[in-house]
This record gives structure tokens, sequence and C-alpha cells, in this order.
């Protein structure tokens, strides 16, 4: 979308930080859009922080502290000029009272309305919702559930095994598996005190559990006038503990037909909760292909890249539009994505060591290239990574005339990838994308559980790679300051070529 000078929104502040602030910043710097951005003390010299035109300080390092302060927030939006916030993901994105808040300024939210985002954030809710748009659940609770005699009821009705899930959240917290009636009442416990302590609500309700589901989710944008089109779906099985680790479009189990159902099914959905911008209709698949709607993420997702780069369609700068109040720019015939795309979530994980945070200084980078690759990324050499905050470094994409095409040049942007001073998932991706489940298509949300022993290293590889890696850094520990960079630098490389090799027994 070119610079507009009649554009409504002249100035956004992003209240978030990381690689989707810099994304973000990118898409109004297209647009002619100023852009403020905010830090807390941790992230005063980020990358987000050196690309926007001005940058305001909103706190300490605790996020409780700056990024989740919704009043700091709102007062440094009306200081520095800001007539729109951009919430990316996380923090307060999913915050019914910083949209409301943001209303109540008479600063645009980019983003749902707040009755929307209370409508869907409630899963109890947004269940109803869609039963009355014809959607199918999983069978269980009509309902949030209070007592353990209605827990126990229910699931005798539908049958072990079963699901509860907090009725305020998501991400796993407040989810317990209950295969048998006498885990019933310890799981039921246990489920809901995590949900008062995770989201300051500890109602349940109870699911069917759909065994060795699919995870796919559809891409809606929805304008303010009642127009809503959906931009295919996105597989995003390959999980751990209920995080997303890669993604891609279209879904191997996915074809034209139930694309398009599940697409309208989506739809149906926006439209019922009254849905405005940009947002994720998630559904599971059982082993027969029937889908089940599993909750709306009310927010740009993670993984909107593989979606923009088989569509074409610019996320950001859609939602910019509709935040402004123009109708969506084309329809459901115009939408036609083309080959497909695969994302890799880069950590600052130890994969090989339970996926331990690997907090520090990175003291070199180099990122892939090439035909049809993409890097999102906050960070940069010298960046002292935080352990305060998700250690997503940055989202590697690929894109190909095919799968097996998207594939390849994945493994291949992977190998580009040096990252030294740190840890990363780097390695560990290149095995997943390897193992014949993930190869062949023929996978579910039990791929990483069920490929332990092939996708991660043996204890006595894992040694090899320790020793080598604390010699290398007692070696450096004499020499001076420049020398030893040099030389981490050098051992890293080393190391990380010794993992690759690790990686590919």
């Amino acid at each position: 979308m070119s610079s507009d000078s009649e554009f409504p929104i002249r100035k956004v502040l992003i209240a978030n930080r990381g690689e989707i602030a810099v994304r973000i910043i990118r898409a109004c710097n297209e647009m002619g859009i100023a852009t403020v951005a905010v830090y807390s003390d941790a992230d005063e010299t980020a990358l987000h922080v050196q690309l926007a035109d001005e940058a305001a300080h909103v706190g300490p390092a605790p996020s409780v502290e700056s990024y989740l302060k919704i009043e700091k927030i709102i007062d440094t939006a009306k200081e520095y000029g800001a007539d729109a916030i951009h919430p990316g993901y996380g923090f307060l994105s999913e915050r019914a009272g910083f949209a409301e808040a943001c209303r109540d300024a008479g600063i645009a939210f980019i983003g749902p309305t707040p009755e929307s985002m209370r409508l869907m954030g409630d899963k109890v809710s947004a269940r109803r919702v869609a039963l009355e748009a014809g959607v199918p659940v999983a069978p269980g609770s009509e309902g949030a559930i209070a007592k353990l005699e209605e827990a126990i009821e229910i699931a005798g009705k539908i049958g072990f095994p079963v699901i509860l899930k907090a009725a305020a959240g998501g991400g796993g917290k407040g989810m317990r598996l209950v295969r048998a009636e006498d885990e019933l009442e310890g799981s039921f416990k246990l489920a809901g005190s995590e949900a008062g302590g995770a989201f300051g609500d500890p109602t349940l309700y109870v699911e069917k559990y759909i065994e060795r589901p699919r995870h796919v989710e559809i891409q809606v944008l929805a304008d303010s006038r009642g127009n809503a089109v959906y931009l295919g779906e996105r597989e995003c099985s390959v999980q751990r503990r209920h995080q997303k680790l890669i993604e891609e479009t279209p879904s191997p189990a996915v074809d034209a037909d139930l694309r398009r159902q599940l697409g309208e099914a989506a739809v149906r959905v926006a439209l019922g909760c009254g849905y405005v911008n940009a947002g994720t209709v998630e559904f599971m698949l059982d082993a027969e292909g029937k889908y089940y709607f599993l909750e709306v993420n009310t927010r740009l997702q993670v993984e909107h890249p593989v979606t923009e780069m088989v569509t074409g369609i610019d996320l950001v700068h859609e939602q910019l539009h509709v935040a402004a109040g123009r109708p969506l720019r084309f329809r459901q015939g115009d939408i036609r994505p083309r080959g497909a795309a695969l994302e890799c979530r880069i950590y600052a994980e130890d994969a090989d060591n339970n996926f331990m945070p690997s907090p520090g200084t990175i003291t070199h980078l180099l990122w892939p290239g090439g035909p049809s690759v993409r890097v999102d990324s906050g960070v940069y050499a010298g960046f002292k990574v935080p352990l305060e905050y998700d250690p997503l470094l940055a989202k590697v994409c690929t894109w190909g005339v095919d799968r097996d095409d998207a594939i390849k040049r994945m493994r291949r942007a992977l190998r580009e990838t040096r990252i030294g001073g740190i840890v990363t998932t780097t390695t560990f991706f290149d095995r997943v994308l390897c193992h014949p489940a993930f190869a062949s298509g023929n996978y579910d949300t039990h791929l990483l559980q069920d490929a332990a022993q092939e996708l991660l290293p043996d204890r006595e590889h894992d040694e090899t790679l320790v020793a080598a890696l604390s010699a290398g850094l007692a070696d450096d520990s004499a020499t001076n300051n420049n020398d030893r960079d040099r030389s981490v630098e050098s051992k890293w490389r080393q190391i990380g070529r010794l993992a690759n090799l690790f990686g590919k027994r």
C-alpha cells in the first residue's frame, strides 16, 4: 500500500517489543505512518527502539511494570500524539480492558472491539457463538462448571477421555487430560487452581478429548461494515506443551473441499461475534478429518507471515486500513493462495536440555537470504537477550512452489543461520523437518512426543557438546576482550558444526 496523504491514521504507538514490533514499524513506514516504540529498562538498545521514529521508556524490565501498564501506555500515546495503538501479540493484545481504554481515550485500537474480545476470550461463550453459527464443537458442557459433581456427570455422558479447560484462558494453562473417573477429582482441583492463578478466574468447562488431533487454523479479516473473508489455513500441529513451533500453509491434511468448509465456518464465527480486523479461528481435525471449533485468537498471530507469503496480502497493512474505518479492499474470490510456505520459530532455548532458556549476548549473527526466504527478527549482533521475556528471537520463513520445495528451502535457510553466544533451536528444527512423519505430512500434535528419541541427540553427544563449550569458554578467560570476542565466535562456529553433525545422524 502506498503512502496516502489522506489516510486517517498518522502516528502509531506499538505496545510491544521484539520481532513483532519491528514488523509493525516496517509496515507503518511503508504506508508513510509515523511510529512510536515503547521500551523497558531491558530493551533500551533493542532493535524496535532503534527503528521507530520516536521511542518512550515505560518502566523497569518486568512486564507487569512496563509493557502491561495500561495507563502508562495510554498516557505515552497521548504525550507523543499517537492516534492509534497496535498491540502486536501477547502482552496487552487480547486484553479487552486495554482496547476499551484506547477507545475511551479517543485512540484507535488496531484490533477487534472490546466486546468481541470479551465474547471470544471466554471459551464457554465462544463455543456458544460457534454452535449458533452452525459450526461443530467437541461434545462437552454447555456452559461453565463450578462443581466436581457436574464434571463427573458430563464426563459420564460423553465418555472418557475428557479434557478440562480454563474458561478464561488458553496456551495450555488450566488444562488437564482425564482418561478415567478416578483421575477427575485431582485434575479438577489442579486445573481450577492453575486457571485462577493464570487468569484470575478458576472457572472450567469439559470437552470430549479428541485423540491425536491436528491443529488447523483459519486466518480471517473483517471490516466494520459487515464484510469478512478467509485467507486459507495454517497447520500448527508441531507443538511442545501446546506451544506452536513450526507452522505451514497449506495443511497437508486439508483438501479444497475441507478448506472451503473450514473457511466458511470461520467467517460465520467471525460475523457471529461482530468481529472486526484480523483474527484467527482455530479448529481441531480428528483422524477421520472431521473438524471441531477450538477457539478464536483475537489478534495478529505469530505465524501470520506464511499466509502473507502465499496470498501476497500484507496483513498489517490491512489491519491499519480496517482500523481507519475503511472497507476490505478485496472479496473472497480475489484471494488465490499460491504455493506453500513454512515458518520455524527460532528461540533462545536449548532443545537438547529440556528447552531451557538461553539468555545472553549474541556475539555474532548471520540470517539466511536468497530467493523466497523471509526473516522477521528483533535482534542483532551485540544485543543482550533478556531473561524477562519470551525467548523468541526470530521467525525464519520460506516459500516454495509446493511443500517439498518449501521444506528444502527451509533446510537450506537453517543451515545458513549463524547465531553465536547463545543456544538456539535452529538445529532442532532441521531434525524435525527430516523426520519421516513430518516429511510425509502425516503427523499430528503428538509428533514431538512420539519422536523424542529420534529428534533429540543421545546423552553421549550432549556431553561432548557441553564439554567442548566449557573448554572453549575456559580457554578464552585469559585473553583480552577483543581477542576473546573473536575466539568465542570461532568456538561457537566449531560447536555449531558439531551440533549440526549430531543432528544429522
